[in-house]
């Protein structure tokens, strides 16, 4: 920078193939081919071309490039909260397949808002993307992914599967390690156990209803939201103990903020005959529940118990500890990523529906419950 001026060098500025076809004697269509890796060039024209490019700081247009072999080696994904740790968990994974791979990502965020969804898989064919990674808000009538498919745009689903579309997909066995975990704290002495979740978009999205006619070994159950999959654990571990579960328990969160979470996890923990531990079924939930007993002086696991689905990392810094069941989410979008990279690679076998194990992180916010005369009254989890 002199007076004020900005001096740009000749290398910093943007070659054009034609330029570095004249720099290495050759035509520009010979120039386009070598660096955009499609047709045939001999090796000694390929290392001058690569040179020349190299010599100018020559970066490749991916769209020009894209309007020639219909391909950019970019993917696009969207995912429901683009703040949350467990998609910015998933995204590193995606990331870091898809550099291997070559392959760009673009990321795009859909509030958990149907249109913004729409929207953002709208823009991201626009931005002819080679396929998407998609958690989708939908559990029916997709038709834009429906669409992207159809137009030869491979789709891959992570977290949430769409009822009634074949594609591959990644999800954990939510039902499972949350019936083992709430078996955990039955064990521990506790039966009215509180629940906080989102329970989002659903055709079956009466709880009442659900909590009386809900059956794991139902076809459907992957096609719920993870919030329901995750009831519907807390529900089999209470019929395994044969316990009724109190309607008044189950809370569901109808905005999806930790401070809706908050003033609900508020009236749970203050009602008459209040439960003696407390399930949030994810990290926003979580958030609103360690608020609560925050403002109501409440000591975890002393006063009350408490089991978190999502690991975050500021649970294991809480001066307890927090009891939580932790996700593989680098997995899933390593493991959506790969999918994806196979299917854009040619592969044609029947799709795959991989699912991923979570695990509990025992901790120290689940106490045994003296009501129930538990064996050792100083035992946690």
């Amino acid at each position: 920078m002199v007076g004020g001026t900005c001096w740009v060098t000749q290398r910093s500025k943007n070659a054009t193939i034609i330029e570095v076809a004249r720099r290495a004697g050759v035509s520009s269509a010979t120039a386009g081919r070598v660096l955009g890796d499609y047709g045939y060039s001999s090796p000694e024209v390929q290392e001058k071309v690569r040179a020349a490019a190299s010599a100018l700081g020559y970066r490749p247009n991916r769209l020009a490039k894209g309007l020639i072999t219909g391909k950019t080696q970019t993917i696009g994904v969207v995912v429901g909260d683009i703040e949350s740790p467990f998609y910015a968990s998933v995204l590193r994974g995606i990331g870091d397949v898809a550099r291997r791979g070559g392959f760009g990502v673009i990321v795009t965020n859909s509030d958990e808002n149907a249109e913004l969804e729409r929207e953002a898989v709208q823009l991201l064919l626009e931005k002819q993307v080679d396929g998407l990674v998609v958690s989708s808000t939908f559990l029916d009538k997709p038709d834009h992914l429906r669409d992207a498919v159809a137009a030869g745009c491979p789709v891959v689903q992570f977290d949430r599967i769409v009822a009634g579309m074949e594609t591959d997909s990644v999800v954990v066995d939510n039902v499972s390690v949350t019936r083992s975990s709430i078996a955990a704290i039955i064990a521990a002495g506790h039966s009215r156990i509180g629940i906080l979740a989102e329970l989002g978009p659903d055709q079956r999205d009466d709880v009442g209803s659900f909590v009386t006619n809900a059956d794991l070994s139902s076809s459907d159950v992957r096609y719920h939201h993870p919030s329901w999959q995750r009831l519907l654990g807390y529900l089999e571990a209470h019929r395994a103990a044969g316990i009724s579960p109190d309607p008044q328990l189950i809370r569901r969160v109808a905005v999806y903020s930790s401070e809706a979470a908050r003033k609900e996890a508020l009236d749970l923990l203050t009602m008459r005959n209040a439960p003696s531990a407390v399930f949030t079924a994810d990290g926003v939930m979580s958030t609103g529940v360690l608020e609560a007993t925050s403002a109501l002086k409440l000591a975890i696991p002393g006063e009350v118990s408490l089991l978190c689905f999502d690991d975050l990392d500021w649970m294991q810094f809480v001066a307890q500890g927090i009891t939580a069941i932790a996700q593989p989410a680098h997995l899933i979008g390593a493991t959506a990523a790969e999918l994806l990279l196979k299917r854009l690679a040619g592969d044609t076998a029947p799709f795959e529906h991989r699912v991923l194990a979570a695990r509990l992180v025992n901790r120290n916010s689940i106490a045994v419950h003296l009501n129930r005369n538990a064996p050792d009254p100083a035992a946690t989890v």
